[in-house]
C-alpha cells in the first residue's frame, strides 16, 4: 500500500482542438485533485498550448488549486470573449452572416484581408491572465509548446525558459484565420500542422517515465464524406491527426530497434523506449460534434466538455492509477495504428527537431 500511494510525476501531452480543448480542461481539473500524482513536463499544442501554460503558470502562483482556478479563469473568459466580431465596420464583408462569420469569411479571404489590422482579443485574454515572466523565470513543469515555421513546414518547439504570449498565438495560429505570429524573424502557423503535440522530444528528454496524452481527435471515421463541408472536416481531421500518428509509429520503431539491439544504446532514444503512455481520448465525444464547434466557444459546449473530461478522468483513474510508474496502458500498435496496412514506417529512430534542443 506504501508504494500505491508513493507521488508518481506524470507527463502530459496535451493536442489542440480548438473550444474542444475545454475536454483537457476537464481531465487536468481532476488530475490536479489528485494528490498522489504530480505534473512532469507538458507538451501542448494550439488549445493544448493555452491549458499548458495555464496549468503551469497556476502550479506556480498557487500549487494544485491555483492552476485549477486559473484553468476555469481561462475558459470562462474564453467564452465570454466567444467569436470576435471582424464584421462590423467592414465593407468587404458585407453580407456575410454573423452567425457563421467565420467560416464563411476563411472561405472567400485572407485574414490579411478580412483583418488588415490584425485584432486578435485572444492576445490581451492571455496577457490578463498568464504572467509569462513569472513562468519563465519560475522551476515549475517544463513545456514543450509546439508551432510550424511557414517557411519549411517544420515544428518549432518553444521552452518554458523563452515563453511569451507570442509563442502560444503561434502555436494556435489557424492560417485561414490568423495573421502569422513572427518570433525572431520566423513566422510561424498552428503547430498543429506538424507537431500535435510532440510526442518524441518528450520522451526522449523528459527525466519522468509516464506520459498520458490526451487525444481530441477522433481518428477513423467510417464512410466517404460526400459534401463540401463533410470533406473539408475530413481534410483537417487528417491532416491534424497526422503528427501525432507519425510520433506513435517513430516511438514503436524505436521500441523495435531496442528490442533486437544488444549493443550500445542511444540514450534519448533508450529513454524514449522506456517511456510509459497512457491515453485518455475524447474521440467519441468530440466526432458527434459539428466540425465548427471548435471555432464557436459556447459555454454550454465548454462546460459539457469539462465535465465529460472530468468524467472520463475518473474512470482512467479507477483503471490506470496503479499502473503509472509501472507499465503503459495503451499499445500505440494495436489501439491507435491497427487497421493502417502498409503504413509508412520511419525512416530513421532520429528526428530532428528545430528549437528542440534543451
Amino acid at each position: 500500500m506504501i508504494s500505491f500511494w508513493r507521488k508518481r510525476r506524470l507527463n502530459l501531452a496535451l493536442e489542440g482542438g480548438g473550444a474542444h480543448g475545454a475536454f483537457t480542461w476537464g481531465v487536468l481539473d481532476r488530475l490536479l485533485e489528485e494528490e498522489t500524482i504530480e505534473v512532469g513536463w507538458i507538451s501542448g499544442t494550439s488549445a493544448g498550448a493555452v491549458n499548458a501554460v495555464a496549468v503551469a503558470g497556476g502550479l506556480v502562483e498557487g500549487g494544485r488549486a491555483g492552476a485549477r482556478a486559473k484553468l476555469r479563469a481561462v475558459w470562462e473568459a474564453v467564452a465570454k470573449a466567444g467569436v470576435p466580431d471582424l464584421l462590423r465596420n467592414n465593407p468587404w464583408l458585407a453580407g456575410i452572416s454573423k452567425s457563421n462569420a467565420v467560416a464563411q469569411m476563411a472561405s472567400l479571404f485572407s485574414p490579411y484581408d478580412f483583418n488588415p489590422l490584425n485584432f486578435d482579443p485572444f492576445r490581451k485574454l492571455l496577457e490578463a491572465h498568464v504572467d509569462f515572466a513569472q513562468l519563465r523565470a519560475s522551476s515549475g513543469p517544463e513545456l514543450l509548446i509546439a508551432a510550424t515555421d511557414v517557411a519549411n513546414g517544420l515544428p518549432r518547439l518553444f521552452r518554458r525558459r523563452e515563453m511569451t504570449v507570442e509563442c502560444v498565438l503561434a502555436s494556435a495560429c489557424l492560417p485561414t484565420i490568423h495573421h502569422a505570429v513572427t518570433i525572431d524573424g520566423h513566422a510561424y502557423w498552428d503547430g498543429g500542422f506538424s507537431a500535435n503535440p510532440d510526442l518524441v522530444t518528450l520522451g526522449r528528454e523528459s527525466p519522468f517515465g509516464d506520459t498520458l496524452i490526451v487525444k481530441l481527435n477522433g481518428i477513423d471515421k467510417p464512410g466517404v464524406p460526400m459534401t463540401a463541408r463533410e470533406i473539408t472536416a475530413r481534410i483537417n481531421q487528417i491532416t491534424f491527426n497526422q503528427p501525432m500518428l507519425r510520433d506513435m509509429q517513430l516511438i514503436e520503431t524505436v521500441r523495435a530497434h531496442h528490442r533486437r539491439w544488444s549493443g550500445p544504446a542511444n540514450a534519448g532514444d533508450a529513454r524514449l523506449a522506456r517511456q510509459r503512455f497512457h491515453v485518455i481520448d475524447a474521440g467519441r465525444f468530440t466526432s458527434s460534434l459539428p466540425p465548427e464547434s471548435k471555432g464557436k466557444p459556447d459555454l454550454d459546449l465548454l462546460l459539457y466538455l469539462h465535465g465529460v473530461g472530468r468524467s472520463e478522468t475518473e474512470k482512467w483513474l479507477a483503471r490506470s492509477r496503479s499502473s503509472v510508474g509501472r507499465r503503459s496502458t495503451v499499445d500505440f500498435a494495436k489501439d491507435l495504428l491497427s487497421g493502417r496496412p502498409g503504413a509508412a514506417a520511419p525512416q530513421s529512430a532520429t528526428r530532428s527537431t528545430p528549437g528542440a534542443a534543451a
